[in-house]
């Protein structure tokens, strides 16, 4: 697996499971149509049509993409920590019971811990190498076994 060479602020949220300021992350308030991918990895994580406005600060979602999102509870048992199946990069906590959506659901993620592909640049291309297919989707090779389920 290929890992994003990270910056200081990236380090402190993705791996020191650091938290962005609230109100200031560039997600928090975008709309637009695409897809949201892990920075470290590019696995896909969420779809934009599961974002939604939480008032909290922070980019909120209703549902993961399929198998995208691990959950743990945080040390003191307070709070779900959610990772990144693929490489484990911290993304931020989920949160169940709120009713902001049909779903009960919010995934409140940083911003640092995703960029967001546009529907127009999404771009898959399966390339076939000694009796193994990979799939390789906006630059980044993806796991044929899983690709159906991350488009």
């Amino acid at each position: 697996m290929r890992r994003r060479k990270l910056t200081q602020a990236e380090k402190l949220v993705i791996v020191d499971k650091g938290t962005e300021v609230p109100f200031t992350g560039e997600y928090d308030q975008f709309f637009e149509r695409g897809m949201y991918v892990c920075r470290r990895c590019g696995a896909h994580l969420y779809k934009s049509e599961r974002k939604f406005d939480a008032h909290c600060g922070w980019p909120s979602f209703d549902q993961e993409i399929r198998g995208a999102v691990k959950k743990a509870l945080d040390p003191d048992g307070a709070r779900t920590e959610i990772t990144c199946s693929r490489c484990g990069a911290h993304l931020g906590h989920v949160f169940i019971g709120e009713r902001l959506t049909k779903k009960n659901v919010r995934h409140c993620v940083n911003s640092l811990s995703m960029r967001f592909i546009p529907n127009s640049k999404r771009v898959s291309t399966k390339v076939r190498r000694d009796k193994h297919t990979e799939v390789i989707h906006d630059g980044v090779i993806v796991d044929a076994d899983n690709a159906e389920e991350k488009y």
